[in-house]
């Protein structure tokens, strides 16, 4: 165990990089409390920052801090430190999502080098709401990716021709279910940053980040402008052939949800670095009856959590993030 506590400044680096993590809607629902004493990192649940109506049993909320928590474990690696991670820690404490022991190195437990890899790609990884180029993943590239979900305890599957209709076939029937549903827009409202609103936003998705308004073309796109005008919005094609995966785990809890953020963010770190622009939506998930429907249909199991578009285009821009003095506290 390292021998004193870890000093402000390399804390602060690690939640940085911790929260440079996708979440729905860019709301970032995480806390973190570093305890010094015991060089213990604890990743908590913000309720505050949940979504009633498009995230009704936090699915999305912990899937999001998951990812968090992947980024830290890359930043601890790259810092040189080794990060032991309980999930779900307090039974008594459903906030509590992880806590994380960061110890120096031993000769016979040394920094994890292959999370350490992926640490350029945190400040990298954004999520592009353009059209990509009609182009084929190499089949390296795929493998990679697949094997980068599974060594988190997730699958990803790049669904056949048939599938693949099956869930843009769902993501439509999410919109239309929207337009029938006079809440359906409560989130993306209060989520969203219009206006003057966008320059000065720490969180939700400013209208820069938009991307254009498909003209035409079937990439799951969310439209998070809605029926609002954004000045200097145009419109655009997208692609006719998406290029999807589907993230998946066995079980359906609380810690799957943890698993499959720490899964996803990896398989995006390992696209970045493929220099893929990579863009997510659950829009088709976020309603059980249409998530049960996305499953592999030769196997009919797991649990789909988030579907993965990828390909070759413009990596779109950052998006704002929380002061990390807002979200973290030592003692």
């Amino acid at each position: 165990m390292a021998s004193r506590p870890l000093d402000e400044r390399t804390v602060t680096a690690l939640v940085a990089a911790a929260t440079a993590a996708p979440s729905m809607h860019n709301a970032q629902p995480w806390r973190f409390h570093y305890r010094g004493a015991e060089h213990l990192l604890l990743l908590r649940a913000d309720p505050e920052r949940a979504m009633p109506h498009s995230d009704p049993g936090d699915r999305s909320l912990h899937i999001g801090c998951g990812a968090a928590l992947f980024n830290l474990r890359v930043a601890a690696a790259h810092a040189d430190l080794v990060a032991d991670t309980g999930l779900l820690p307090d039974p008594g404490d459903p906030l509590l999502l992880a806590a994380v022991r960061l110890s120096a190195p031993l000769p016979h437990r040394p920094a994890d080098t292959e999370l350490s890899r992926l640490h350029p790609a945190i400040s990298r990884r954004r999520t592009s709401r353009h059209p990509f180029a009609e182009r084929d993943l190499p089949g390296e590239v795929r493998t990679t990716l697949e094997n980068a979900a599974a060594q988190e305890g997730a699958e990803l599957v790049f669904p056949g021709a048939w599938h693949a209709e099956t869930v843009l076939d769902l993501v439509r029937d999410a919109e239309s279910r929207d337009l029938a549903d006079p809440g359906a827009e409560e989130d993306v409202v209060r989520w969203t940053r219009l206006g003057a609103e966008a320059d000065t936003a720490v969180d939700g998705v400013p209208e820069y980040a938009f991307g254009p308004r498909k003209q035409d073309g079937r990439a799951p796109v969310r439209d998070f402008a809605g029926r609002r005008a954004v000045a200097d919005r145009g419109t655009t094609a997208f692609e006719d052939v998406p290029h999807l995966a589907l993230l998946s785990t066995r079980g359906e809890g609380p810690a799957d949800w943890l698993r499959a953020g720490q899964a996803l963010e990896r398989v995006l770190l390992e696209a970045t670095l493929a220099d893929l622009a990579t863009s997510l939506t659950s829009h088709a998930l976020e309603d059980r009856e249409l998530r049960l429907l996305a499953r592999d249909p030769a196997s009919g199991t797991g649990q789909v959590h988030m579907v993965l578009r990828l390909g070759y285009g413009p990596r779109g821009p950052a998006t704002p993030r929380r002061p990390v003095r807002d979200v973290l506290e030592i003692t």
